[in-house]
């Protein structure tokens, strides 16, 4: 697993926009990665110091499509911390 396959893509949203002020940055992970890889990925793509990170399961949602029960997908979550004074400029504008 290389860094670029560990990160899939950033969260755009409003919460997720408030925690930028925290210098806190919400990405979807693969299923199998670690809290460790999480950060060595982070820190060395976006060249940033990672404070902390923290790991959640999202489970999908139960919905139904013209009368038949689904379910859409689950997926891993993760809440980057980085070091004071520091940004991902990626996030800048968004």
């Amino acid at each position: 697993m290389t860094l670029t396959d560990v990160l899939i893509e950033p969260v755009v949203s409003e919460k997720a926009s408030m925690l930028r002020e925290q210098n806190k940055y919400v990405f979807i992970v693969r299923k199998d990665a670690t809290k460790t890889d999480i950060k060595e990925a982070v820190a060395k793509l976006f060249n940033v110091t990672v404070v902390n990170c923290t790991t959640m399961n999202v489970i999908g949602k139960v919905k139904r499509l013209r009368g038949k029960p689904g379910r859409t997908a689950s997926y891993k979550k993760a809440v980057v911390r980085i070091a004071d004074g520091q940004t991902i400029a990626a996030f800048e504008g968004v």
